[in-house]
């Protein structure tokens, strides 16, 4: 039955990394025209799927958490800043599409298991 926690929960986390790249990029955007701001990014599924594709237990995944980092690698405009309004509403939408893919499978793995448990009662 654990492992079916652990994947619930490994969902929640999912979304709430996706909730909270929602929350950045809309930052970003709201601050486009602020000079020397610097456009940031929530960092999640890439380091679970490396930490994952490295062996690491369930304890070290447990321990991932969603990080906020500064871009450096954009080429800021000659305000200094490097937000691309067209990019992070692009971002926003893939962001969005993601968020509700979790949802869904969230639902479904819930559904799942609320039939095995009627199916044998």
């Amino acid at each position: 039955m654990r492992g079916k926690a652990e994947g619930s929960e490994m969902l929640l986390r999912l979304m709430s990394a996706a909730t909270m790249r929602g929350d950045v990029l809309a930052n970003n955007i709201a601050s486009q025209s602020l000079p020397g701001y610097r456009r940031r990014d929530v960092v999640f599924e890439e380091t679970l799927r490396n930490a994952i594709e490295k062996g690491s237990n369930q304890r070290e995944l447990d321990e991932l958490r969603p990080e906020i980092e500064i871009d450096f690698d954009r080429e800021p405009r000659a305000d200094g800043n490097n937000v691309s309004p067209e990019e992070e509403r692009t971002m926003l939408r893939e962001n969005r599409l993601r968020y509700e893919l979790y949802a869904a499978m969230l639902s479904g793995r819930s559904r799942l298991i609320s039939q095995a448990i009627n199916s044998t009662t």
